[in-house]
């Protein structure tokens, strides 16, 4: 990861990344082992969120190369929240892959989940393997129904309840770009191991969808673990003790 250089900024300030239009993107990059892990937060999340900090702990106890950045609009990034796509969103994680150097390993939770499949597809030599956690793909299909649908086209925007903090709003720029980018109609082609963790009293992403994931996946080594008692986040210290075990045990067959 030769170009992400943490001399760049006090330790306790992000770094800086200029996604090549003057939007500049808050990053945290930690030296060491590779393949690196690439951590790709979720929607209206950031690189602060208990996951990825406890993923950067483990990257510094065990020696390895860590990644975790901001979307533009989100955490410590410059721009608009709401001038966000899936799209957008996505180019701002292959700029991080593209400033880097070596291979990476994706962890990508809900939305970052789907992020990473469209990295994986469209960096295939860089990306080594994948790790989702109650990865959503194509939420905006299956995620929104008929009614809520219409309201973001007719209205341009939406509001919902959110039960893990503000409401979430959704664009019709994110919507329109999203569908643009399903990926559950057809073959997924990565050859990589995929581990994908999902909790079975997720309220927000159904378990089939990692399920799903699973099955239109090429590679061969694809496995899924669903937790009988978790929710949508998988947050408890349970859950970050799965998600370090199975990173763990991934990074020491790569």
């Amino acid at each position: 990861m030769g170009d992400l250089n943490p001399a760049q900024a006090p330790i306790d300030a992000p770094l800086l990344l200029d996604r090549g239009d003057g939007t500049r993107l808050a990053f945290r990059f930690r030296p060491g082992r590779g393949p690196a892990l690439l951590f790709l937060p979720g929607y209206i999340s950031d690189m602060k969120g208990s996951k990825a900090v406890a993923l950067d702990a483990w990257a510094e106890q065990t020696g390895r190369a860590m990644l975790r950045f901001d979307y533009s609009g989100c955490g410590e990034s410059e721009g608009d929240f709401e001038d966000g796509t899936l799209a957008r969103w996505r180019d701002d994680a292959l700029a991080m892959v593209d400033a880097s150097e070596g291979d990476c390993v994706l962890v990508g939770s809900s939305m970052g989940g789907w992020l990473m499949l469209l990295i994986a597809l469209a960096r295939p030599d860089r990306v080594r393997a994948l790790v989702g956690i109650a990865a959503a793909p194509d939420f905006s299909d299956w995620g929104f129904d008929q009614d809520a649908k219409m309201r973001i086209l007719q209205q341009g925007r939406i509001e919902q309840p959110s039960p893990h903090g503000p409401p979430m709003v959704t664009t019709r720029a994110f919507w329109q770009s999203a569908e643009s980018q399903r990926l559950l109609h057809g073959p997924i082609a990565f050859d990589g191991p995929v581990r994908l963790l999902h909790g079975e009293a997720d309220a927000d992403v159904p378990t089939w969808v990692s399920q799903r994931i699973a099955a239109l996946v090429r590679s061969a080594d694809v496995q899924t673990v669903l937790v009988k008692d978790g929710d949508h986040r998988l947050s408890r210290p349970q859950d970050i003790a799965l998600l370090l075990r199975t990173v763990e045990t991934l990074m020491e067959i790569l």
